[in-house]
């Protein structure tokens, strides 16, 4: 007896869906066809033992499985649970006319228990979109899939469960999440605070600028200058996730299998990454013999802070030049390729030298002649001119860490923040894909970006003195915009444009001074 079964291969971020055939014939043998990888082989022994679990046994018949499309291939095992229904009803010891209605994925452990699957929300998107009814997944995978409306989506913890749901004999526990519930459960309390920093003010300044408009930046200081303290309460400023990011950022997140380490469920805060200075070019952009998403698609809609940047490996710095500029990463193999989004803030901290204390206005750098200009050079050009905000950061002086006054906390701060993102919004919603000022092309430059004939003289000054490059001029003009747009000036004055040259006006001869 023929019975089809489906299931799914996760692409990218996207899910293809897979027709799992199986026949019975004469003889006794196991053939699987259509491009199985050995995860997928394998599962012809997880499923015998998962059979005798649950006093069950396999056909001693020739059994024949095809997952189609061939030519597409199948890697994992989670493809366990739909080829062990497939057999069961093909052999007629269970009822099969409910398979067709349901997709079943995920993956058998030898007493008969599913375990979890990576991509269980695009899977679940593409089932819907495909028309199935329902979709049978492990409990762990049940809560990212049950934001998905129009599909039924059903928790499984065993075999047995499935086995009685497709009898009809048992039902199987429904999970439907209302996704905006989630987001009314997301606390306003920031893990960490600017209140909690002292003096800094210029700094909190320009991530404040950076948080406004989504630009990049780079903090260059002495070791204890609170370089790290500062970069991690950027998250606690940004405007929160929309329900459109929420969902996209979870999916990267599901295809790489992180969401069951965090009790899966929604996405409701913006992903900080802060990976170690040893990372390789794969794990930071992605990739590997079977691509997953690279430290930068798991910051998609949130930040990426490298520590330390010049001790990073420079091809591993390279790498990022690309996804900084189109904001999605695309992995080429010899007979595919995929793409994964990769519109993330990134922000960098770094020592003005080796010992950390270059121009430093009290101690005294100890580095030989030509080791800084050395230990600059290891960050390129090219790389320094995609980052949008070139900050120095000087040590705290005593004075201001005594002092006891109130300070602005990260509440106030991203009240400001969400305000001009708002304007933002409003401004770009005639323009498909750009939602910050920091994504904007030179088309969107000329039209929303004009100066006067002050600010002209200004900026053309500017380049003049610093030598600034064409990619440079553009970075300032976004980053005056949102100044602007922070003061809720429709027009980009000169006093906009001054402050965003200062964020470009530190030069690497001189870092520090």
């Amino acid at each position: 007896m023929l019975i089809k079964c489906y299931g799914y291969a996760v692409h990218g971020i996207h899910a293809s869906k897979v027709t799992i055939e199986v026949d019975m014939g004469t003889g006794i043998n196991f053939h699987m066809v259509g491009l199985p990888d050995n995860a997928v082989k394998e599962s012809q022994h997880r499923i015998s033992a998962a059979l005798r679990q649950i006093k069950y046994r396999m056909p001693g018949k020739q059994i024949t499985i095809n997952l189609a499309p061939a030519d597409l291939r199948k890697e994992g095992a989670a493809y366990d649970l739909a080829i062990a229904a497939g057999i069961l009803a093909s052999n007629e010891d269970i009822a099969g006319h409910r398979c067709a209605d349901y997709v079943m994925m995920g993956e058998l452990s030898l007493d008969g228990e599913i375990r979890p699957i990576r991509g269980a929300l695009p899977i679940t998107v593409s089932a819907r979109q495909d028309g199935f009814k329902g979709i049978i997944l492990p409990k762990e995978n049940a809560l990212e899939a049950g934001v998905v409306q129009g599909i039924e989506v059903l928790a499984a913890a065993s075999l047995e469960e499935v086995i009685g749901f497709l009898n009809a004999s048992k039902g199987l526990e429904q999970v439907c999440i209302d996704p905006r519930v989630d987001f009314e459960k997301v606390v306003s309390a920031v893990e960490h605070d600017f209140s909690e920093v002292r003096g800094q003010e210029n700094i909190k300044r320009s991530l404040e600028v950076a948080a406004a408009g989504g630009h990049n930046v780079i903090l260059i200081g002495p070791p204890g200058a609170g370089k790290t303290m500062l970069s991690k309460r950027l998250p606690g400023i940004l405007p929160p996730l929309s329900l459109e990011e929420a969902l996209e950022t979870t999916t990267i997140h599901s295809v790489a299998g992180r969401t069951n380490r965090r009790g899966g469920g929604l996405l409701t805060k913006r992903p900080f990454r802060s990976p170690h200075h040893t990372i390789s070019d794969i794990a930071l952009v992605g990739g590997g013999n079977h691509p997953q998403p690279g430290e930068i698609s798991l910051a998609h809609n949130g930040v990426l802070f490298l520590d330390e940047l010049p001790e990073f490996k420079r091809t591993v710095l390279e790498v990022m030049r690309q996804p900084m500029e189109d904001r999605v990463v695309t992995i080429s193999r010899a007979k595919f390729s995929v793409e994964y989004p990769a519109n993330f803030m990134l922000i960098a901290s770094m020592n003005p030298c080796p010992c950390g204390f270059y121009n430093h206005p009290e101690k005294e750098c100890v580095c030989a002649p030509g080791v800084v200009q050395k230990y600059l050079n290891r960050i390129s050009g090219p790389l320094l001119d995609r980052i949008d905000l070139h900050v120095e950061v000087t040590p705290v002086p005593f004075s201001e860490l005594s002092k006891e006054r109130s300070l602005e906390t990260s509440a106030m701060i991203r009240t400001r923040v969400k305000k001009a993102r708002e304007l933002q919004q409003d401004r770009y919603i005639q323009e498909p894909g750009l939602h910050s000022n920091a994504q904007m092309r030179a088309s969107h430059l000329r039209k929303y970006c004009q100066l006067d004939t002050t600010a002209q003289a200004l900026i053309r000054n500017a380049m003049e003195r610093l030598g600034l490059s064409a990619r440079a001029y553009d970075r300032i003009l976004k980053v005056a915009r949102t100044i602007a747009d922070l003061e809720g000036c429709e027009t980009i004055q000169a006093v906009h444009l001054a402050e965003a040259i200062q964020y470009r006006s530190l030069d690497r001869d001189n870092w520090g001074g």
